[in-house]
């Protein structure tokens, strides 16, 4: 294999996001791009791309032996289905975050593309952010020692729509579980317990779907440390995404990024840029190295960075902490898992604001 020939399933602002940045790749080609709203502007998109095939049936890619992998980028009701069917095609996945809103679809999926021996790899990008991974680095050199606390702030500059909000899976399946898998990224150790309070306080359309745009969720990890994460889907000031691990050796914080490091000092205060507006503007860098990693661990037949293992896992700790908010107590996640198996299968066939 000289080129990874890939086909991109889902032609909204993410999938185009990745055809753009697997373009730059030069071990890379996008070889098709499906999305069942297919029509005039998206084939112009795609022609200026020179991207040769457009069509509105996933099938057309998945039929297509010449196509290597796919990046699953359509909404999350169809990830399921569409990794079983890549799997069962030996097509190796991308798909963007969360695999599914049930976790038990979730694993169905994983061991679809373990039995197919196909790469599995999920969106979380942020691991992929260079502040991020130098926290990641210095804690794993151990700088920090032993560490004790984890604390992660990450709040939105605005609410989804009222239509998203409706399909979504709720503040802790859609927004926080990036915040979840960042906690166990860093941590390098698992969520084993989870107590989480969220209040509706921006705005009562959330209440009416029964979900909640402000959070607060305590973590315990396997490894004895405690963990904080605070959410809101409105921080008037922009996208705030910041870090800190803290230790017996000291602390490793990351704070947000600014258009520049420029800052006034005047008299009615101190002043500098907003942070960047959201996660398309925040997470740029991130998302192209992101679909490099992919196409390297693919090339080289290296593992994935981030696994469907851990895919699973943020979920159970979404599921986790909107019991625990729903209950009002702690919940381990192998409390939650066990009261899930016991429930009626689910129906194998939802989305993400940042995907």
């Amino acid at each position: 294999m000289t080129r990874l020939r890939i086909g991109i399933i889902g032609a909204g602002r993410i999938g185009r996001l990745h055809a753009d940045n697997l373009l730059l790749h030069p071990d890379a080609e996008v070889a098709a791009i499906a999305d069942p709203q297919a029509g005039p502007a998206l084939r112009e998109w795609a022609a200026a791309r020179s991207i040769p095939r457009v069509d509105a049936d996933a099938g057309s890619i998945l039929n297509d032996r010449l196509i290597d992998a796919v990046f699953i980028c359509s909404p999350t009701e169809t990830h399921v289905p569409l990794i079983v069917e890549a799997a069962r095609a030996g097509k190796h996945v991308f798909c963007e975050k969360p695999v599914s809103l049930d976790f038990r679809l979730t694993r169905f999926a994983l061991q679809a593309a373990e039995r197919a021996g196909i790469m599995l790899q999920v969106g979380f990008n942020r691991r992929f952010d260079r502040s991020f991974r130098r926290v990641k680095q210095w804690a794993e050199e151990g700088a920090a020692g032993e560490l004790h606390l984890l604390r992660v702030t990450s709040r939105d500059p605005e609410p989804p729509p009222e239509a998203y909000i409706a399909m979504s899976g709720g503040l802790f399946l859609d927004m926080a579980i990036h915040d979840f898998d960042m906690a166990r990224y860093l941590c390098g150790s698992d969520i084993v317990e989870v107590y989480a309070r969220g209040v509706v306080r921006i705005d009562p359309v959330f209440a009416r779907y029964g979900d909640v745009d402000t959070a607060v969720t305590t973590l315990v990890f396997a490894n004895g440390a405690l963990g904080v994460i605070d959410n809101s889907r409105k921080a008037v000031y922009g996208y705030d995404q910041r870090v800190e691990l803290f230790g017996s050796g000291g602390s490793i914080a990351a704070d947000n990024e600014y258009a520049t490091t420029a800052m006034l000092h005047a008299a009615d205060g101190v002043h500098r840029d907003k942070p960047p507006h959201f996660f398309l503007e925040r997470y740029s860098a991130a998302y192209r190295e992101e679909s490099a990693s992919f196409v390297r661990s693919v090339m080289r037949g290296e593992p994935v960075a981030v696994t469907g293992r851990d895919a699973l896992q943020a979920e159970l700790a979404a599921w986790a902490a909107r019991q625990s908010s729903v209950a009002g107590r702690p919940v381990r996640l192998a409390e939650s898992e066990a009261e899930a198996a016991e429930a009626a299968e689910p129906t194998i066939g939802g989305g993400s604001h940042e995907n």
